[in-house]
This record gives C-alpha cells, sequence and structure tokens, in this order.
C-alpha cells in the first residue's frame, strides 16, 4: 500500500509538495482542482496540456499523480440535475476523461450528489480540543430547498429562473446516475481511467429535499452493478463509511477491497454514526485503524491511502500540523503492516 495525500484548490504548489515528500508521501490526490490550476475549467472541460503540465509539475518533486477528485459543478450540473443541457456536458466528461488518460493520470473521483457535502459544523471535537467537522443534528442548519442555479453549494448559473429545484426522489437519482455510467464507463475503459465514486458525507438518506445515493455500504453494489467493469469503481472513504447507520466498516473494506473495486481510501476516523458524529485524530475514533489495514492488505488492496482531512492542532500551521501527524501515523502503520507475515 502507498501513503497519498489530498491537495485541495490552490494548494498544488511548491512548498506543499516539498511538504508531501518530506512526510514520506508517493502519490498525491488533486481535489476539485479549479482555474488557478487548470485554465481549460472555465471551457467545460480539462484540457490534455493543462492535465499533462499538472501531472509533470507533481513528478517534479518525485511525487506521482495518482488522481483528481471531483469535477468542478458547472462541468456536470445538468447532468446531476437531468437538465436540457446534459448531453453537450456529458461530451465535455467525454473529453477530460480522455485527456486524463491521454496525460497518464489514472483515476477521476466522483461525487454524484445535488446537496454535497452539506451540514457540518466545525468545533473542537478531536483530542485537546483540536476543531474538526462533525454533524450535529440539532447544530444543522434549515434544509431548505435548494435554489434553481445550485449545485453542491455553489451558485453557478445568475441567470437561472427564480425557485427551487424542487423535490428529486431516489429513483430519480438512479436513473441520473445510469445515465452518467452508461455514458462514460465505455469512454473510461477506452481511456484507461478509473472512475471512482464517493459516498453521501452525512451519509443521510434526504438532505434539502434531494434523495442520496451511497448511504450505506450495500449501495455501492447496486452503483457496480449498473456498469460491470474494472473502470467502474469505488473512492472508499473509510471515515464515512464509519459513520453509516448499521455499517460495519470491517466488513465494508473485505467486500470491496476483495472484489478489487476500491480505486484509492481516504483513511481517517470517527466517532459516532449519522446523523450525530465528530471528526477525531486518527488514533482515537471508534474504527481500529490497524486492524483496517490488515483487511486491506489480507484482501490484497495495494492502492493509495490519503488522510482526506485532519483536526487541526492549535499551532501556527493547523492544516500541516494535523497532517503531519495524520501522515505519521499512517507511514508507520504500513511499514508494520508490511512486515508481518502474510
Amino acid at each position: 500500500m502507498k501513503l497519498g495525500l489530498g491537495l485541495y484548490a490552490g494548494m498544488i504548489t511548491d512548498e506543499n509538495l516539498r511538504f508531501a515528500r518530506q512526510m514520506g508521501v508517493t502519490h498525491i490526490v488533486a481535489h476539485l482542482p479549479g482555474e488557478e490550476t487548470l485554465p481549460s475549467t472555465r471551457e467545460g472541460y480539462w484540457s490534455y496540456e493543462d492535465l499533462r503540465r499538472l501531472r509533470e509539475f507533481v513528478e517534479s518533486h518525485g511525487l506521482k499523480l495518482e488522481a483528481i477528485e471531483n469535477f468542478p459543478p458547472h462541468h456536470w450540473d445538468q447532468i446531476l440535475l437531468a437538465g436540457p443541457g446534459r448531453d453537450e456536458q456529458m461530451e465535455n466528461l467525454k473529453k477530460t476523461i480522455r485527456n486524463m488518460g491521454r496525460a497518464g493520470i489514472p483515476i477521476m473521483g466522483y461525487y454524484f450528489s445535488l446537496a454535497g457535502v452539506w451540514g457540518r459544523v466545525m468545533g473542537p471535537f478531536a483530542r485537546g480540543g483540536a476543531l474538526s467537522p462533525g454533524y450535529i443534528e440539532e447544530q444543522a442548519p434549515e434544509q431548505r430547498p435548494i435554489p434553481n442555479g445550485e449545485v453542491w453549494g455553489h451558485r453557478i448559473r445568475d441567470d437561472a429562473p427564480p425557485g427551487d429545484i424542487g423535490t428529486v426522489s431516489h429513483e430519480e437519482m438512479w436513473e441520473r446516475l445510469t445515465y452518467f455510467l452508461e455514458n462514460l464507463v465505455p469512454v473510461a475503459e477506452e481511456a484507461g481511467v478509473r472512475l471512482a465514486a464517493h459516498p453521501d458525507d452525512p451519509p443521510i438518506p434526504v438532505l434539502r429535499g434531494t434523495a442520496r445515493l451511497i448511504t450505506h455500504p450495500d449501495h455501492y453494489q447496486r452503483l457496480l452493478d449498473i456498469v460491470p467493469s474494472y473502470y467502474n469503481g469505488v473512492e472508499f472513504c473509510q471515515g464515512t463509511i464509519a459513520e453509516m447507520p448499521g455499517a460495519d466498516v470491517y466488513e465494508a473494506i473485505r467486500r470491496y477491497a476483495s472484489a478489487g473495486k476500491i480505486c484509492y481510501v481516504h483513511f481517517r476516523n470517527v466517532r459516532g454514526k449519522a446523523p450525530n458524529y465528530r471528526e477525531v485524530f486518527i488514533d482515537e475514533g471508534d474504527v481500529d485503524m490497524i486492524r483496517a489495514l490488515r483487511i486491506y492488505k489480507e484482501c490484497g488492496y495495494d492502492g493509495v491511502l490519503i488522510p482526506d482531512h485532519t483536526p487541526q492542532t492549535s499551532c501556527a500551521a493547523p492544516w500541516h500540523a494535523g497532517m503531519a501527524y495524520a501522515l505519521g501515523y499512517m507511514r508507520a502503520a504500513l511499514t508494520m503492516i508490511e512486515r508481518e507475515d502474510p
């Protein structure tokens, strides 16, 4: 298994890539890169030239660009909404996937949701009062309908008519996902790029009147069965899986790792279950992280694990310190696991 680090838009810099190398990281996941990283974002797809330059920049620091995570909302809002422009957007997504394959970037992570990551609050939830996200039902914002022109909490169409998108059922969302996968997986197969689905965070069945698709590990199987293919896979957010009511995170690891469906892992820890959970330091949550690593190994998973996000420590560099703690733990744990007998 390989140690990775996720970097958000604007964070893919010389300084942060040097930090990654210093922490023993070998692989990078670029999360939602925008125009500052990929100027062609404004065109509705990512160009080969931009993607190649991004990969080469990461490689110039002795690292590998393992994945890009999440399409910009304005690249696929019509697909998520089943709007009149979805066929045009699908053609642009196909361009992106083809260009990723040509540029040598092997994984595209995505999160098929209208509300996105919504309703979480920041608080002193981790050890010693370190700040981290959580979902606390009584503190969640009022679940107002999603306005027209918005997806994922982003206002992307100022010319949208007044009103809201209304309610969207589970079957409607599954139909939209089916359109997405049936159109894009064949292109991903040709390009050699795996599509990796993130589960719903928070894993709550309905938010803001819109259904959520992956709120239990079993739901992943329905997604995988739509288009059975090596290139239709899972972005296994272990923290989100652990938050799911009724979910056994160890069984879920075993199930999807054994099937070869995990493209990469968000390796973080939590306390509690939806609708009340808190993200905590990697070594203090409900999940036995060493046990989890042993299951990944037993099931033949040899891909990348990233911390995703971590509590922010009380210091001058809270993000770097939090990441350094998680990465140090992961590096030591991976070294120990790899030295154990098969």
